[in-house]
């Protein structure tokens, strides 16, 4: 009996041009002890055809269709069907280079961490986009101590842990990453730490939405989380899919 250890989650909402470049990459990874397991969100254009036809280049591969709409939603009906150990959630949107997983595994074990957070790679990218992606960067390490924060298009979990603190809370729209990774430190019971390798994330969302507007968004979301708890009344408006998908 083959035993796989690492179950990759991938949710999507109309990604017909992401989702194939990000399965290419997990295609050419040097490390391929793992299964992915897509959860679509109902699109409606070629996310899920397209799934299908690269489904064959991986041995362990399932496509879950939601009626539903929702990240947390998805991610949490993905962490349902692992088989792994230890699950990565990625958005369809980000790009790892080739031996992201075999780096990152290494590390989560050698470091004996339960949760693994990574940050964004601005490698290439244009000057302006770079001062963006590494001011989040600098965000989420200086408070990884007292108030974690992590980007879920790139997130390192395992079942236990996962299962423990109850999954990603679906009554969230915002800031539903940076709740899991409080939640799990606040537990005590699982370590969680920064790693070293680093993932591409597309700028869509700051071309779209501004990096200043991005930021503030962040910056405001997690500043109101520090002081008043989480934002349940959608005290920073903030709706999944709403950027392009181009």
């Amino acid at each position: 009996m083959i035993t796989i250890d690492l179950s990759i989650v991938i949710i999507t909402l109309n990604e017909e041009h992401h989702l194939p470049r990000l399965l290419a990459d997990l295609n050419l990874q040097t490390w391929q002890n793992f299964e992915i397991i897509h959860v679509d969100s109902a699109s409606i254009d070629n996310t899920v055809p397209l799934s299908q036809h690269h489904a064959r280049n991986f041995e362990h591969y399932r496509i879950v269709q939601m009626e539903k709409r929702g990240v947390s939603l998805g991610r949490n009906t993905g962490a349902a069907q692992a088989k792994g150990h230890r699950i990565l959630f990625l958005d369809a949107d980000t790009r790892l280079p080739p031996n992201f997983l075999a780096e990152s595994m290494w590390e989560l074990e050698y470091r004996s961490l339960d949760i693994g957070i990574v940050l964004m790679s601005s490698y290439s990218l244009p000057a302006r986009q770079v001062i963006g992606y590494e001011l989040m960067n600098i965000g989420i390490t200086l408070s990884r101590r007292f108030f974690p924060t992590a980007v879920g298009a790139c997130l390192f979990s395992t079942r236990q842990a996962h299962e423990a603190i109850g999954g990603f809370d679906e009554k969230l729209k915002l800031c539903e990453d940076c709740n899991y990774v409080l939640k799990a430190q606040q537990t005590k019971q699982f370590s969680g730490q920064i790693i070293k390798p680093r993932f591409m994330f597309n700028p869509r969302r700051l071309n779209q939405d501004g990096i200043l507007r991005t930021g503030w968004t962040y910056l405001k979301a997690n500043m109101l989380r520090f002081f008043k708890g989480e934002l349940y009344k959608n005290e920073v408006p903030y709706e999944f899919g709403h950027y392009s998908n181009t």
